[in-house]
């Protein structure tokens, strides 16, 4: 029986100096690999065929009746890896800390540590202000791009 820790060595071998970064492998009780990868341009279908076959060749039979899928994550998914903060930084971004707050702004300076919240503050009306707040990934439950079609 394949585990997930078979997925991702043979994914991180395969993508290993090609800009391509891991996101998520997931193996579900119903039968499906799930695969998730990215890289700060986005990734084609090509890479993820690609990576869909080496994991095909390279584990084979162990596979079994499991359904896999390569692919990047969705707009809509949560950052899972460093990796995605710098994708995204310059972007915005709606951050739920792990005590419940919601808060939506520009993601800024990126770190292995955590990163900065740049969001607007009303002040007065007709008047904002710019705050800055910084955040550890330990104190966040969700951080994930706000989508907009402006």
């Amino acid at each position: 029986m394949v585990t997930k820790e078979q997925i991702r060595r043979v994914a991180e071998s395969h993508i290993k100096g090609t800009g391509i970064f891991l996101v998520d492998v997931r193996l579900s009780s119903t039968g499906r690999i799930t695969v998730l990868i990215d890289r700060p341009e986005g990734v084609t279908i090509d890479d993820c065929a690609s990576l869909s076959k080496a994991v095909s060749t390279e584990v084979g039979e162990e596979i079994g009746d499991y359904d896999l899928n390569v692919s990047s994550p969705g707009l809509d998914m949560p950052f899972l890896v460093y990796e995605q903060y710098l994708k995204n930084e310059g972007r915005m971004v709606e951050v739920v800390t792990a005590a419940g707050e919601a808060l939506k702004g520009t993601l800024m300076n990126v770190t292995r540590g955590g990163f900065e919240l740049s969001s607007e503050k009303k002040i007065s009306k007709g008047e904002t202000e710019t705050v800055v707040r910084s955040f550890n990934y330990e104190d966040l439950k969700t951080v994930k791009v706000i989508i907009s079609f402006k």
